[in-house]
């Protein structure tokens, strides 16, 4: 008859219960994989799967501890922490891309074109749902989701599982990545919003040589259609900018679990 101890049943269990939470905040935070509309069933199979082909290659040794004591908890909100971390960063990206359709879409008057997004759980623009399909397009045609994979089972190598966890000032390098935000979106909105700019400086000199032209019949759909036309020219020119916009979040979140080079398997 085959016995087993608790100590040996609780190390099985902190084998496999440390990294499969790790594993599954990243799946949680990320995009593509964390997005609400793929079933709950699936996303747990999949940090499943992962955590049964990665715990065989963890090298370091896991720490002899208790996972039902108070250290052991504290090592489960470690790894939960990471995987959150390593997320959030693709995250932003993706937030960017939908920042500059939101300025877009704000500057053509499409403001109030906006509907209910399951995915951030709020309102989103037209615009800006359009171009965060472009973007997610783009992640997964450079197999964004596998390298973010593949990321995560080396991040075990070099970030281990113990008390550790992420240094402090990581976090506040963290928060600066948000700056990410708000710049990347910027400079993908410009052209169209310099060409916007343009056509509100012409309709304003219009208005001053014509008064008795009616702006708002004339200047709603005009802005409307450059802003259209603008965005059709200049989409070709984003897939560059995205890619290197996901692959810069790479490289960012490499150096947040002191991952030298992502190294595809």
């Amino acid at each position: 008859m085959i016995s087993i101890t608790s100590a040996e049943l609780h190390a099985v269990m902190a084998a496999f219960v440390w990294p499969l939470f790790r594993v599954m905040a990243l799946i949680a935070s990320a995009p593509i994989l964390g997005n609400p509309s793929v079933p709950v069933r699936v996303k747990i199979g999949l940090a499943v799967l992962i955590t049964f082909l990665v715990t065989p290659t963890i090298e370091d040794p896991l720490p002899q501890v208790d996972p039902f004591s108070g250290v052991g908890l504290m090592i489960l909100i470690q790894q939960m922490i990471i995987g959150v971390a390593i997320g959030l960063v693709m995250r932003i990206v993706f937030v960017a891309v939908e920042m500059a359709g939101e300025i877009i879409g704000l500057q053509m008057g499409l403001a109030f074109a906006i509907f209910f997004d399951p995915q951030s759980a709020g309102q989103v623009a037209l615009v800006g749902r359009f171009l965060g399909i472009i973007a997610s397009l783009a992640f997964l045609a450079i197999d964004g989701h596998l390298l973010m994979i593949a990321l995560i089972a080396q991040s075990f190598n070099t970030l281990p599982i113990g008390t550790d966890g992420i240094a402090f000032p990581t976090f506040n390098t963290l928060a600066n990545w948000g700056s990410e935000i708000f710049k990347s979106g910027l400079q993908l909105a410009l052209p169209v919003l310099t060409a916007l700019l343009i056509t509100n400086l012409a309709l304003g000199i219009l208005t001053r040589a014509a008064p008795q032209l009616n702006i708002f019949a004339v200047g709603f759909p005009l802005t409307l259609s450059i802003g259209f036309l603008m965005l059709a020219v200049s989409i070709t020119f984003y897939t560059p900018i995205l890619e290197s916009l996901i692959l810069e979040g790479f490289e960012f979140m490499s150096s947040l679990v002191n991952l030298a080079e992502i190294k595809v398997p």
